[in-house]
């Protein structure tokens, strides 16, 4: 994510530049119905835009069967489910004449039924039952689905209709039927050119036209109207409304988005976006004020990330990763060690799961990592998954963040980074300053940037809970390794907590730890099993672990893991080939390759993969014939892939092995 605008080269029928007009995105493509071209003119032109080639087409939808198709407009809503759209409402200029703007609101309804991933078929004017909505423009219109009920609900709220609106309408999409939900909750003020999104089960309300009256009965023909900043949502399966933001909330440190209507917002997994939209507060026209501000809201803690994954282990290191997790600011990865193991044999300790992208060739994305492997058929060790307690802070409010040009959070030394914690769960927040500091005196590490900066208190933050998630045992100690803003990590070191904090009650509040700048670190040890596990970190706090990773340091003299790994498909077999290790630690005496197979016993675990040996020699490439493909074991823990390791042995014995995934 570069956090930069761009201008793409658009081709093809380009539409002329309009406002209020009806917008959705389907996939890699997006539509526009409708608009104002220019004072008094309005349009009801459907343009569709491939945005995978930016190439722009005029569409021409067929006629209802059944009446007309829809007028010249803005103000609509234009709503996407399943392959139809769904175009509620507006505003039409009666007169012929675009200089005399003669203004009808409007509550047609209309379907338009999309093809496969481009063109459409055409509109059709579905029959309703109930009472229709009344007519009204600038209105906001979203769908919502239940996932236990799975009848898919229109919402459409406020408006302007010569006065702005508050009513909540609600159609049945299965059976076509409208009715106005009774609600919970204090209702929004009546407004009209704000946003409605849905995330997970609730609408979020932000921004708009607003009376200007304060307090009191408001009037229907209150000709004083106000932008706001307000912010409020609905419960859509309890109709509850729930305010976050009032009216005459003051905002004197600049961490909230200003008041603004005509804005647009959009929903990224939990996030909520907020961009531009105008400040008319001063009412004439000349002095609105455009905002060029843009917001972002984690509504939720974000989810498990994958489990960790290993590139490559050394004697004290490990290189691990994990899959992205969108709109977050970081990971906390936590270690906790056994006692160093032993070498029995000379062979070093098995390890486990899998592990990561180094390269793709041959058109075959390949999945590669590094894990001690002892001679085989064998299964997989078990993980032991801990009681998985989440050790932050419940959150009943949402915060603001806005996104700036670049991300405030840099990388020192390796890949890892010390940042500030502050939290509240009642206050919104805003990035500040560029520099990072250390976290301050609270254990679980929350991602948060200078408080000085945005005169955000932590008066109100609610206690931290300690980082380990079973206190039964010393063994069970879980440790940070540290605050990583990408989705990878070079581990030798991890931090050791102070023996007092080991034993923190969780009831116990502004518990006194040390930042990470006075706590010791341990160094990894070689022929060691560590368990690793991953969370991921945005403004509403740290989220729940991943399930446990097993990966087990080499042990000296040892040679390494065989590296850049090629995997090639030819029209019967496949060629495998590999690299030495880059660490031989004396002469190699033959490779292994080995292929994941189906089993019984797999069955019985899904977790423990059993191994046939398909290649051992002196050679670095082998061929995988079609006879031994067909028994292997499709591995669907990400996307399908058959699974190979590769092992290098000297005058020791075998190393770790190299895991490749080898999708398909």
């Amino acid at each position: 994510v570069t956090n930069q605008w761009f201008l793409p080269a658009v081709r093809g029928d380009i539409p002329p530049g309009c406002a209020a007009h009806g917008f959705v995105c389907d996939g890699t493509r997006i539509l526009v119905f409708g608009g104002m071209v220019e004072y008094g003119r309005y349009s009801n032109d459907l343009y569709e835009l491939q945005a995978s080639r930016w190439l722009w087409k005029k569409v021409k939808p067929q006629a209802p069967s059944t009446g007309s198709p829809p007028c010249p407009r803005l103000g609509h809503s234009f709503s996407l489910y399943g392959n139809k759209c769904y175009l509620f409402g507006g505003l039409a200029n009666e007169s012929e004449d675009s200089n005399n703007n003669v203004p009808r609101y409007l509550n047609d309804f209309y379907e338009l039924e999309l093809q496969h991933s481009s063109g459409v078929v055409g509109w059709s004017i579905p029959v309703t039952k109930g009472i229709l909505p009344s007519p009204r423009e600038s209105h906001t219109a979203i769908i919502y689905c239940r996932k236990d009920l799975g009848n898919p609900k229109m919402y459409i709220f406020g408006g302007m209709c010569g006065c702005r609106l508050n009513d909540l309408w609600e159609l049945d999409i299965e059976t076509m039927t409208w009715s106005r939900p009774e609600t919970k909750g204090t209702v929004p003020l009546p407004r009209s050119l704000h946003t409605a999104n849905v995330i997970g089960n609730k609408m979020y309300v932000f921004g708009g036209w607003v009376p200007q009256s304060a307090g009191g009965e408001i009037s229907a023909h209150d000709g004083e109207w106000k932008c706001t900043g307000s912010f409020s949502y609905l419960n859509l399966d309890t109709t509850e409304w729930i305010g976050l933001i009032s009216d005459c909330q003051e905002d004197k440190s600049n961490s909230l988005p200003g008041p603004r209507a005509g804005h647009c917002a959009v929903a990224v997994g939990t996030r909520l976006y907020i961009w531009s939209g105008r400040d008319g507060y001063r009412k004439a026209w000349n002095n609105q004020v455009c905002c060029k501000d843009l917001w972002y809201l984690d509504t939720e803690k974000p989810p498990a990330p994958s489990q960790v994954q290993l590139i490559r282990a050394t004697t004290n290191s490990f290189q691990v990763k994990w899959d992205e997790v969108p709109t977050v600011e970081g990971y906390l990865l936590q270690l906790h060690a056994d006692s160093p193991v032993p070498s029995v044999a000379g062979i070093p300790g098995t390890g486990v799961p899998e592990t990561s992208v180094l390269s793709s060739q041959g058109g075959s994305s390949v999945h590669q990592s590094t894990q001690s492997l002892p001679s085989v058929p064998y299964p997989e060790m078990k993980v032991d998954h801990p009681s998985q307690t989440n050790n932050v802070i419940p959150n009943n409010n949402a915060n603001w963040e806005p996104d700036t040009s670049r991300n405030t959070i840099h990388p020192q030394n390796v890949s890892e980074i010390n940042v500030q914690v502050s939290l509240s769960s009642n206050s919104l927040k805003v990035e500040g300053k560029e520099k990072v500091a250390a976290p301050e005196n609270k254990i679980t590490q929350i991602m948060k940037n200078h408080a000085d900066a945005t005169g955000f208190k932590e008066s109100n933050a609610p206690s931290l809970l300690p980082v380990c998630t079973s206190m039964k045992t010393r063994e069970r100690q879980w440790y940070d390794v540290g605050i990583f803003k990408n989705n990878s990590a070079v581990v030798s070191q991890f931090y050791l907590l102070p023996e007092e904090t080991l034993s923190i009650s969780k009831k116990m509040e502004n518990a006194d730890v040390p930042d990470y700048r006075l706590l010791k670190k341990q160094d990894l040890f070689p022929g060691t099993v560590y368990r690793f596990r991953v969370a991921a970190i945005n403004g509403c706090g740290v989220g729940p672990f991943s399930k446990v990773s097993e990966f087990k340091t080499c042990i000296p003299g040892f040679p390494g893991a065989p590296s850049t790994v090629k995997i090639t498909k030819s029209v019967d077999c496949i060629h495998l080939s590999w690299e030495p290790p880059a660490s031989p630690s004396g002469n190699i005496l033959e490779y292994s390759a080995y292929l994941a197979i189906r089993s019984t016993q797999l069955q019985e675990n899904p977790s423990q993969l059993v191994f046939m040996r398909i290649y051992s020699g002196l050679k670095t490439s082998c061929i995988v014939t079609a006879a031994q493909l067909s028994n292997a074991h499709i591995d669907y823990t990400s996307r399908p892939a058959i699974v190979f390791r590769i092992s290098a042995k000297n005058e020791r014995g075998y190393g770790p092995a190299t895991q490749v995934r080898w999708l398909q």
